[in-house]
């Protein structure tokens, strides 16, 4: 099925406006980083995290004041799904005797809802040393998966192009993050840094550059098919053949997505929501990013022409000589 016929449209002739809003973006982000921080889950910061079940529907706000009878002032509860079911993060907390802060929170709850039967559903605790480790090897794993996303690139097209790539998973998952962290601060959905947002963002990087190898594959062989052709115009002939096999492509993962987002529960939020963001960025970034990267190398470091005199034309000359 195809939602497009034969298109001609001039995506890299909007380039400029569409690098404009990246770089905005990434300096949002940048900004939000850097004055803000990130909130770490405890799979990179270290604590224990709780879900438990009562036998019928409690307040948050009760839960919360239980919790930090227990000792820990900084715990977040979250409704694990159900209305009597919750989940609890707390930090790491030194001083409290020899019960491990999981054993601390059910037996306070328990003694706060005498009346309740509380049952753990589940219990993971990482220390701050296995936490930082975990930072550690986040970034390293998203780094080498750049590098070897570089290589083979250049191995199988040219070093520019693997070039053009790798700026756009750096903007990729640059982006995803800016979402995240801006739905941190809105304080809406599950959004922390943890387990399932680094594996969203490494199959991110996955996604972004098979998208981005399609299109530079189109390009290679319509350079062969239509020589002589000036870049821009078989940049753009090469992008519009791809578009159906893009949208289909990208719209199914959306809808996937968007399901787990919607029902797959708190726990899912981080994973599916930086998914979501980071498909439809990556998808972006192939036209305008990866692809304006190539042209702009070719024209300002290779000083070479990009464009027919024709397309570099003001659009109402052209018209008007078309007429």
């Amino acid at each position: 099925m195809e939602f497009f016929g034969k298109t001609n449209i001039d995506f890299l002739g909007k380039r400029r406006i569409f690098l404009v809003v990246s770089v905005v973006i990434n300096l949002v982000g940048l900004a939000l980083l850097l004055f803000g921080g990130m909130r770490l889950g405890i799979d990179f910061q270290g604590g224990t995290e709780v879900a438990v079940r009562f036998a019928s529907e409690q307040h948050t706000d009760a839960v919360r004041a239980a919790v930090t009878k227990a000792g820990f002032q900084n715990a977040e509860i979250k409704s694990y799904g159900k209305a009597n079911e919750f989940l609890i993060r707390v930090p790491d907390v030194t001083g409290q005797g020899e019960r491990s802060p999981s054993a601390r929170i059910v037996s306070t709850l328990q003694a706060s809802f005498p009346n309740q039967a509380v049952t753990v559903l589940k219990e993971d605790r990482i220390g701050p040393k296995i936490g930082s480790e975990l930072r550690t090897k986040a970034v390293i794993a998203v780094l080498l998966a750049i590098v070897a996303i570089l290589l083979y690139i250049a191995f199988r097209f040219e070093f520019i192009y693997g070039l053009g790539a790798v700026v756009a998973l750096v903007h990729d998952v640059f982006v995803a993050l800016t979402f995240v962290l801006v739905g941190q601060k809105l304080e809406i959905l599950n959004l922390e840094f943890n387990q399932g947002v680094l594996a969203a963002l490494l199959t991110v990087v996955g996604f972004s550059i098979n998208d981005t190898v399609i299109i530079f594959d189109r390009i290679r062989e319509n350079r062969d098919k239509h020589k002589g052709m000036a870049l821009v115009p078989l940049m753009n002939l090469s992008i519009n053949e791809t578009l159906s096999r893009t949208i289909n492509t990208v719209l199914t993962v959306v809808l996937v997505l968007s399901t787990l987002l919607a029902l797959g529960g708190e726990v899912l939020h981080g994973f599916s929501f930086t998914m979501l963001v980071g498909i439809i960025t990556g998808t972006y970034s192939s036209i305008y990013i990866a692809s304006a990267f190539v042209v702009w190398y070719t024209e300002h470091v290779k000083k070479e022409p990009v464009e027919t005199a024709s397309t570099r034309q003001p659009k109402i000359l052209r018209a008007l000589k078309e007429a």
